[in-house]
């Protein structure tokens, strides 16, 4: 499935830039950034059981928020990109 992450995390608080990290770490682990803050994965259910576990764990619900947008096959195909940084297709092939 593909699911795209948004996050927003306050870094005002001194625990802010931590929860920050740690979010953006998580989503790494499974995903390719688009922007800052948004993240695309494509992910079995299993792994996205324990992504969203983990980021749930993570921020402070009371000064942070999560998004998650459940995007099907047909319509990420559909995706348009403008402007700076090339988009990467998460479901293609990775070249390290």
């Amino acid at each position: 499935m593909m699911i795209v992450i948004c996050y927003d995390v306050a870094t005002t608080d001194p625990e802010g830039p931590r929860r920050l990290r740690k979010i953006a770490a998580a989503c790494k682990d499974h995903g390719v950034r688009v922007q800052y803050s948004v993240f695309e994965c494509r992910l079995d259910d299993p792994s996205w059981v324990k992504l969203r576990s983990r980021l749930l764990k993570e921020y402070d619900a009371a000064r942070d928020s999560l998004r998650f947008y459940y995007i099907r096959e047909n319509d990420a195909a559909r995706t348009e990109h403008h402007g700076v940084r090339e988009p990467l297709n998460p479901g293609g092939p990775l070249v390290v």
